[in-house]
Order: C-alpha cells, then structure tokens, then sequence
C-alpha cells in the first residue's frame, strides 16, 4: 500500500471493535476517554489503523 493510500484508509468503530474482541461501546468510550485517537465525520468516528496499532502496542504487556 503506498503512503497516499494508507492516508486514505480509515476504520470504522466496529471495525476496531472487532479487531480488538470488545463491544462497540467499548471503543467510543476509550474515544470519550481520550485514549484512543479518532476523527468524526458526521455523527460517527473513523480511525487509523497506526492509532490503533499504537494504542495496543502501548498496553501489550506480556505475562509471567
């Protein structure tokens, strides 16, 4: 993919909700609560796949 076409692409909530294995709603608070990055377009929100990968990559933590 090259750097114009990853500037296009944008995730839908329940994209990253899916991503992640949690509830839609758990995605907008995480936006409510600043934590996650996101934009809004209209009524809903779009995300990056780099803020994302950002935000797990940040609380990967390993076990044991």
């Amino acid at each position: 993919m090259s750097q114009l076409d990853e500037r296009r692409h944008f995730m839908t909530v329940a994209e990253v909700a899916q991503l992640m294995r949690v509830s839609t709603m758990t995605v907008y608070r995480l936006i409510k609560a600043g934590e996650l990055s996101a934009i809004r377009v209209g009524r809903s929100y779009r995300l990056r796949p780099d803020d994302v990968d950002r935000y797990l990559g940040d609380r990967y933590t390993e076990a044991g």
